[in-house]
């Protein structure tokens, strides 16, 4: 059934469109709620009326949040946080612990909500995180997780003892490397034909 809608519904589409949704999804959901109905002329002069007004709205909202999101473009936000025997996080970092950092250290009012982490950080290190102020305008921020005082001569142990297995999986490696080039040496000393 083709519909025009008056809201937007993440996913299906924005206010304003027209389109083809299974009857369904427009007797129990759309219709109810007053999100869309049939595309009658008078629904279509409402639905663009709405989709006007919706994006001189989202323009608004768009100018209010690239002011915000340029100047935390490539910030870094340096988290301390208690690391465990095995080099991961006791707990974890979340969307609301970075906001909080940041808010406090670059000085702007971000919504934890706005920060896109897919699962909370639970490892020390650097990563890239997005932070989506609209659906038009979106930044990226560095995280740092740093061990915290405590912390720090737990992992100082951890990397010198990867830095040792990494060592001696590389001699490993030169070994195996080196005894596979002896035994192609000796086999081929084996085949080739005697000089007669």
């Amino acid at each position: 059934m083709k519909v025009v809608f008056f809201e937007d519904v993440e996913g299906t589409a924005q206010v304003g469109e027209v389109k083809e949704v299974k009857n369904g999804f427009y007797r129990n959901f759309l219709l109810p709620r007053g999100i869309a109905g049939p595309t009658s002329r008078d629904n279509l002069q409402r639905a663009n009326s709405l989709a006007q007004k919706e994006a001189r709205r989202q323009e608004k909202l768009d100018s209010e949040a690239r002011s915000v999101a340029d100047r935390i473009q490539g910030y870094t936000v340096t988290i301390e946080a208690r690391v465990g025997e095995t080099g991961r996080l006791f707990g974890s970092v979340t969307n609301r612990d970075v906001a909080e950092k940041l808010n406090a250290s670059a000085g702007v009012s971000i919504d934890a909500h706005t920060i896109l982490l897919a699962e909370p950080i639970r490892e020390i290190g650097r990563r890239p995180v997005t932070v989506k102020f609209t659906r038009n305008v979106s930044s990226e921020v560095i995280v740092d997780v740093q061990p915290d005082e405590a912390s720090r001569p737990v992992v100082a142990k951890l990397l010198a003892e990867r830095e040792a297995e990494a060592k001696a999986a590389e001699a490993a490696a030169k070994a195996a490397a080196e005894a596979a080039a002896k035994a192609a040496a000796e086999a081929g000393d084996d085949t080739q034909p005697s000089g007669e």
